[in-house]
């Protein structure tokens, strides 16, 4: 007699629950239920076809070899699991075969059958990627509660990998989700899922539709410790560098010709190390000549010094060795132009110039005068393969500037931030509510990428060298390096050999003058959008009404000046 006095529904029946429970670890009763099959298969086959003996053996014999030559065409990568595959089919093949022959219940055949099994079972018990994936599965077939208990009810599983570090699953979202309302929830998944801080990333998938996410949960830390630098990764500034490992272990490979670049961190972030790996890889490029500015006295650089052609310790030598790249880079405008070419192609005899400055917040309050060669730099250096690469500590508004160097970045590299709104400034406005969290970056080393070819966040680690590393390549790389190209060099001793309208005695220019040619080379080289009155002060060191002053006299030789939101030109200077 069954009473009902509720509503909830009927219980399982005991065979259902069995069969419930068998279905859910199949996985682990695998080799359980391959035992079975065997017996009553080799009891069958012995009522009914024991001739076929000699038949299943082949046939075993064969599969076993086709797995262990081919076996990574059915998901057996690697050769231990090929090996093991080829064993256990030719072990089961073989018992059959005898099976089939001389009974099931021939001695010692049930005893080889349960013993060999429980044997060729372990390996299979234990193998880490099994369990990942049977762990994954469960995870898929949960998600649904866990969707909506974090608040992305509809929203379904339709892919899922099993990788070195973790796993990846794609999911399709449900109308009027976005990948947004995903980033947003990151820690409730984390918590869902059971897994640590900062285990979960979000990204948009390869076919950016806006329905769609990658999932990627990390079971370890991949950049959990440093990863040495396993060498150079490009002999030609064509190649891209890779900067180091991604957490999918791929490589974080950038490519530097015709883009300038922008390094940021705070103290112990890992900068240093990011630009030693920088180092590491153009000293191997026999297509490029290195100057460097290093305000900390050389102390970073210096042990590069012998494979950097120009090394800039004060913001006398910083300014002077950027008034030269601006020579340079005009004189090669002006060879392509009358050789009726386009862009200039680095080889060791017309190599590119690579400009590395470390602390650039220093050369923006130290030398304020070189931002007008800085900007030219970064407008008009690509085509003629004069790159600058900028690396800043204090990623401050003042240290980045308003011209056209921080817009002219193409590749931008991140280590940790202290704050928030720091992201933006480094890689860009935006970026932060995109998912490009600089600032959770836990472990000096760490950074993400933003590139032409890298539009995802993705956490890197840059390799680690050594004091020792760094001055075996140096020393092994310095035999190797270009000279500057006779082109750039023509220029350079013809700018130095040009007559000077000043007198014998040196004479140190006022601060009026200062301000007046700082002014005007800032206006000569200003874009067609104006330049901001806050980056002019910075420039002059002018208070705003003497600026003013000075701007109107210079509205009538025709330059564009951005004063608050509006725009004046010369034929509106009497305004």
């Amino acid at each position: 007699m069954v009473i009902i006095d509720r509503d909830d529904q009927f219980p399982d029946v005991a065979a259902v629950l069995v069969a419930r429970a068998m279905w859910r670890y199949r996985s682990e009763l695998a080799p359980v239920y391959l035992v079975a099959v065997l017996a009553v298969s080799g009891a069958v086959l012995h009522l009914t076809h024991p001739e076929w003996w000699p038949w299943l053996l082949c046939l075993a014999t064969a599969v076993a070899w086709a797995l262990a030559m081919f076996g990574e065409r059915v998901g057996l990568v690697r050769r231990i699991e090929r090996l093991y595959a080829a064993t256990v089919t030719m072990a089961g093949g073989g018992w059959l075969s005898a099976a089939t022959a001389l009974g099931a219940t021939f001695r010692p055949l049930p005893l080889l059958l349960v013993g060999g099994g429980f044997v060729l079972a372990v390996p299979w018990w234990v193998h880490r990627r099994r369990r990942a994936r049977v762990r994954v599965d469960r995870q898929l077939a949960a998600w649904p509660e866990i969707a909506q208990s974090v608040g992305l009810a509809g929203s379904r599983a339709q892919s899922a990998v099993v990788d070195v570090w973790g796993w990846r699953a794609r999911f399709a979202l449900a109308r009027g989700q976005t990948i947004q309302d995903v980033i947003g929830k990151v820690p409730a998944i984390e918590s869902a899922l059971g897994t640590f801080r900062g285990a979960v990333r979000v990204a948009p998938t390869r076919d950016d539709k806006a329905n769609r996410f990658e999932l990627q949960v990390l079971d370890t830390d991949p950049h959990a410790d440093a990863i040495p630098w396993p060498g150079p990764s490009a002999s030609s500034i064509t190649e891209p560098i890779d900067l180091g490992p991604f957490e999918d272990a791929t490589g974080a490979r950038v490519l530097l010709l015709r883009r300038h670049g922008l390094i940021g961190g705070v103290a112990g972030s890992g900068k240093s190390g990011g630009i030693n790996v920088l180092m590491g890889n153009l000293s191997a490029c026999q297509d490029v000549v290195i100057w460097a500015s290093d305000l900390k006295r050389g102390m970073e650089l210096q042990p590069w010094a012998s494979c950097i052609d120009r090394l800039a310790t004060t913001p006398e030598q910083a300014r002077a060795m950027l008034r030269d790249a601006v020579t340079v880079l005009e004189a090669r405008a002006e060879w392509l132009t009358a050789s009726g070419r386009r862009v200039w192609d680095p080889t060791p005899k017309f190599p590119a110039l690579v400009i590395v400055v470390d602390e650039y917040a220093e050369l923006a309050d130290d030398a304020p005068d070189a931002a007008g060669d800085t900007d030219s730099i970064a407008r008009r250096g690509r085509a003629v393969a004069v790159t600058l690469i900028a690396a800043t500590q204090r990623p401050t508004q003042k240290a980045m500037g308003k011209g056209a160097v921080r817009s002219q970045m193409d590749v931008r590299v991140s280590f940790r931030v202290r704050e928030r709104k720091d992201v933006d400034l480094i890689l860009g406005q935006g970026m932060l509510n995109a998912g490009w969290h600089a600032h959770t970056l836990n472990a000096p080393g760490k950074f993400l990428l933003s590139a032409p070819e890298h539009d995802t966040p993705r956490r890197g680690r840059a390799y680690l060298l050594t004091d020792a590393t760094v001055a075996d390549t140096a020393e092994r790389h310095a035999a190797m390096r270009p000279a500057l190209d006779e082109v750039s060099q023509r220029a350079l001793n013809e700018a130095r050999m040009a007559p000077v309208d000043e007198p014998t005695v040196p004479v140190t220019p006022s601060r009026d003058d200062r301000a007046e040619t700082a002014l005007r080379e800032a206006l000569k080289g200003a874009p067609d959008e104006g330049l901001p009155i806050a980056h002019l002060m910075m420039l002059t060191q002018l208070s705003r009404p003497t600026l003013y002053r000075r701007l109107a006299e210079a509205m009538k030789t025709g330059h564009a000046v951005q004063v608050g939101r509006g725009r004046y030109k010369a034929s509106d200077h009497a305004q």
